[in-house]
């Protein structure tokens, strides 16, 4: 019984050795480490919670903040198709169940940079680096062109308000610019966090944001596939993340809204790439 038994684990560790290696078509022995692809092909390691790491980044699905499902905004003025002088145009916002410049109870946020200003207004104007807005009435001066406004409600920490009601998108055109017709009923992506320079404790934990018009997110259908530094993470679900793991210095975020097949969506503005700094604390 033992020589049986013997000889059936002889049998077994062999069949397990011709599992852990293969044989190339030069006749070389491969094992699986050597079969690792590189780091940027790998697929990020994902938990029971959605937390995802690759190489030293790691993304961590953040929650745990106000809801805020009554917030409503709406922008008055420009109107939608308007043509309005260049020069200073005035943004007129109407905002309800939502207090601008209150302080945000922080959540899960903790160590998120906040704006010492309280809530706010994210505007975006073509995809651009967003334009923070406390008060229901803003100047801002626009040089002549043709504009794609989404404004959304912001926390005081910069994450988006996800709701139907929280958002507006329209554009206008200023000046002496060329009126267009982009079809905003396609799928959007605007970029909104991360933004700027981070300094100290401040650049431990990083808020990634994006906002979503016209399309879901899914693990069958379309994604955000964001690229820091290099680095690819597929996003199946619009939340916010926390990005954890980035070095001092200067950072090239991408994002990119794509297909159940990782092409790009055709969609305005799609992609978008900003770069952020990350620095010591500063010097007193």
């Amino acid at each position: 019984m033992k020589q049986l038994f013997l000889t059936f684990s002889i049998i077994f560790s062999l069949i397990l050795a011709s599992c852990e290696t293969k044989t190339s078509s030069e006749g070389n022995i491969e094992t699986k480490a050597d079969s690792i692809p590189p780091d940027h092909t790998q697929v990020a390691k994902q938990d029971t919670q959605g937390i995802m790491s690759k190489g030293s980044l790691t993304l961590i699905p953040l929650a745990g903040s106000p809801e805020f499902s009554d917030a409503a905004l709406e922008l008055n003025s420009p109107e939608e198709n308007a043509k309005v002088k260049s020069g200073d145009v005035t943004f007129s916002y109407e905002v309800k169940n939502y207090q601008l410049k209150n302080q945000t109870p922080t959540g899960s946020c903790n160590q998120c940079n906040n704006s010492k200003d309280g809530q706010h207004i994210h505007l975006i104007l073509n995809n651009e680096p967003y334009i923070a807005i406390y008060e229901p009435t803003h100047k801002q001066n626009l040089k002549d062109g043709h504009y794609v406004a989404l404004s959304f409600l912001s926390r005081s920490y910069h994450e988006s308000i996800k709701s139907f009601q929280a958002f507006d998108l329209r554009q206008f055109t200023v000046g002496k610019g060329e009126p267009k017709k982009i079809d905003l009923k396609k799928p959007l992506l605007f970029y909104s966090r991360p933004k700027g320079e981070y300094t100290g404790e401040f650049s431990k934990r990083i808020l990634l944001d994006f906002y979503l018009i016209n399309t879901e997110l899914s693990t069958e259908g379309n994604k955000v596939r964001a690229t820091i530094n290099g680095t690819e993470f597929i996003l199946p679900k619009w939340q916010p993340y926390i990005i954890e793991g980035l070095p001092m210095g200067e950072t090239t975020i991408k994002i990119e809204l794509i297909d159940a097949e990782g092409k790009l969506v055709d969609s305005p503005f799609n992609s978008v790439e900003r770069k952020i700094t990350l620095k010591q604390e500063a010097a007193s």
